[in-house]
């Protein structure tokens, strides 16, 4: 079941070529709904399901703390080092092809961390595991559609774009891969990745996507936004069902 969630989450990288018959302003405003929704799934994910599967058992101690905020820190440094930002706007431009190819290497490097995470999810509990791949598949939709746009802005071509997004994807497999081998070596280590995964979700959700959302003005807008939003955390809620 956890390599038939992570590998799902690598196929969304094939969802941008649906777009192309879309204009713009089509697009964006689509985006900026799943962007919306992808917040409020993170923010539920992390605190709905994650955080109290991690607490479960040992507690809230510092072990659980320190694993959040480092978290936290890697997305933060992520983020600065491999300059990863996720173009949810179409329309941002881009420099080169140079840039097309770091994008890829930080899309990576997400997608590693992503199948990391679905896997420690999972080794809490199915329903947990669940919850987790339905998070990161709501995130992954605009950033793929992102990635892939910035991809052919760089000047790739459709079919290598496709091709080279879908194999910067595949990277969610060997962190599923790696995760598997250290749970059998370190001692509750589900409970530090999910607690990694609170912080990183957390980060992503609240430095990324939100402020993402304070882009479009105007109150109709607004109104849109908090709802998609909280219907991506009732939808994290209404997964509790599940378990």
């Amino acid at each position: 079941m956890i390599f038939g969630s992570v590998f799902l989450v690598s196929l969304l990288s094939f969802i941008g070529v649906f777009t192309l018959g879309l204009k713009e302003k089509s697009l964006k405003k689509i985006l900026l709904l799943l962007v919306g929704y992808s917040a409020g799934a993170l923010f539920g994910d992390a605190f709905i399901h994650l955080l109290p599967g991690a607490v479960k058992e040992n507690g809230f101690g510092i072990p659980i703390s320190a694993a959040i905020l480092t978290g936290i820190i890697v997305f933060f440094v992520l983020e600065k080092i491999v300059k990863w930002h996720h173009h949810h706007n179409l329309s941002e431009k881009t420099d080169v092809h140079s840039f097309g190819y770091m994008n890829l290497f930080g899309d990576a490097l997400h997608n590693f961390i992503d199948g990391a995470l679905i896997t420690g999810s999972y080794l809490v509990s199915v329903p947990v595991g669940i919850a987790t791949t339905v998070a990161v598949i709501l995130h992954e939709i605009p950033q793929e559609i992102g990635d892939f746009g910035v991809l052919l802005h760089s000047g790739f071509s459709k079919n290598k774009a496709l091709l080279f997004n879908f194999l910067s994807a595949l990277t969610a497999v060997l962190g599923a891969i790696i995760a598997l081998y250290f749970n059998s070596l370190v001692e509750n280590f589900e409970v530090l990745l999910v607690s990694f995964a609170v912080g990183g979700f957390i980060y992503i959700a609240g430095s990324d996507l939100i402020p993402e959302l304070h882009h479009e003005e105007g109150t109709k807008n607004s109104i849109i936004q908090i709802i998609v939003f909280l219907l991506g955390i009732l939808t994290m809620g209404l997964l509790l069902l599940v378990g």
